[in-house]
């Protein structure tokens, strides 16, 4: 007997006829059919169909990335009950006013009460009244990231904080009317919070930071970059408190930082990955050193420019026990000379390095490039943008053979970044 076969627009006759597919699978079973899709366009063919596989599809959808006002959220809330995470962020370069407001966060709290994850990036209309509205009603949120939303201060970020104490990240860079209360509340309320966002808050303070690891002990990122008001003491102490968990942290223009947190983050956090003191003045060859010892294992990615009291021992240092560095900034740092790179290919060595970038060396030459890609055989791209010894031409005399994949930035505006410095930095 010919088997039964499944047709979607048939209707079910006697036995060896054609069986229409929606009688013969349930809902459950219709929706592991649907978990086999991995692919975007697939899951968005799946739901076209008919209602009810769109109605099961729609039931599925976890991650969504909208722009709408109250109306057309009301309607998404109904269509899509089980979303997780929720992206409403515009481009800095094509925002526009007012965009995502207090009323649609007031939507989504009521109606998307299981979310886990906030995107609200650079939503300028946003203020406190629809952070509150978070904070009172989506407990589970995990993720918020309001970066750039100005009209924000410490009243709304402290109810979210105080509201959603399952918070693991939060960003808010660029709210400058941030203050240590909400630093306060999130030492309070957020114990696992790992992922902080906090550039160009530049009213936090040290006190603010230490309350912060007086509960926050889990911080895996932190990012407190243009921060100008912190200094040794408060990073210090969260290098201590988050010594084993600490990942990431980006202090690019805290000049108030020296040696002190250098040397405690050496000191406890052999586990740090990325590390960024662009800017740090005060910090000198001694806590780099140390730094490259303690983390030697374990860091991948550096960013010392205008640090003005690098030489070249500690970035030898850096270059010979960091094995797995991959991304290294140098910019600026006008002491540095060849003799950094001279010996570190001694002995076979060969770095991991991906990424180098040493704009405005005025003392390095073209046979510190020769020395340095001796040892540098995996890089992607090197940065010697106004190296006033160091040009195309003198490279191409020298003989010097770049790794075939790399790409060599000679000129052009120092503001400019390619993407790979971006995915290290």
């Amino acid at each position: 007997m010919a088997p039964a076969r499944l047709n979607g627009g048939d209707r079910p006759t006697e036995e060896g006829a054609s069986i229409c597919i929606n009688d013969a699978l349930t809902d459950d079973e219709l929706r592991a059919v649907f978990a086999w899709l991995e692919k975007e366009d697939e899951r968005d063919l799946f739901g076209l169909v008919c209602k009810r596989w769109l109605r099961l599809q729609s039931s599925e959808r976890r991650r969504l990335r909208a722009r709408a006002g109250p109306a057309m959220l009301r309607r998404m809330t109904d269509r899509f009950p089980g979303l997780l995470e929720l992206d409403l962020s515009q481009s800095a370069s094509r925002s526009f006013y007012p965009g995502v407001t207090d009323s649609d966060l007031a939507v989504i709290a009521a109606g998307f009460w299981n979310l886990r994850v906030l995107d609200l990036q650079n939503c300028k209309g946003v203020t406190d009244v629809g952070m509150i509205s978070l904070g009172n009603d989506l407990p589970s949120l995990q993720s918020l990231d309001v970066s750039q939303c100005r009209k924000i201060t410490d009243k709304g970020l402290v109810a979210v904080a105080l509201g959603c104490s399952s918070l693991k990240r939060l960003h808010v860079a660029g709210s400058k009317s941030v203050t240590d209360e909400l630093l306060k509340a999130l030492s309070r309320s957020c114990s696992g919070l790992e992922d902080l966002g906090l550039a160009g808050c530049n009213n936090i303070t040290d006190t603010g930071l230490s309350a912060l690891a007086d509960g926050c002990r889990y911080i895996n990122s932190l990012d407190i970059s243009k921060c100008t008001k912190i200094g040794d003491i408060g990073v210090s102490r969260i290098a201590e408190v988050a010594s084993s968990s600490l990942k990431i942290l980006k202090l690019l223009d805290c000049f108030r930082v020296g040696d002190e947190s250098i040397f405690s983050l050496a000191h406890f956090c052999h586990n740090l990955e990325t590390l960024v003191i662009g800017g740090c003045r005060d910090v000198t060859d001694e806590s780099i050193k140390a730094l490259s010892l303690a983390c030697c294992d374990s860091l991948r990615s550096l960013r010392m420019d205008w640090c003005l009291n690098i030489t070249d021992s500690s970035l030898n240092s850096v270059l010979s026990n960091c094995g797995h560095l991959a991304a290294l900034d140098i910019g600026c740092c006008d002491k540095l000379t060849d003799l950094a790179f001279q010996s570190v290919g001694m002995g076979g060595f060969e770095s991991q390095l991906k990424v180098l970038k040493m704009s405005n060396c005025m003392k390095i030459t073209v046979s510190g490039v020769g020395s340095m890609l001796k040892f540098c055989k995996s890089l992607e791209y090197v940065d010697l943008r106004s190296c006033p010894h160091i040009t195309r031409l003198g490279c191409q005399q020298a003989g010097l053979q770049f790794p075939e994949c790399c790409k060599t930035n000679y000129d052009g505006s120092l503001s400019e970044n390619e993407t790979i410095v971006d995915v290290f930095f």
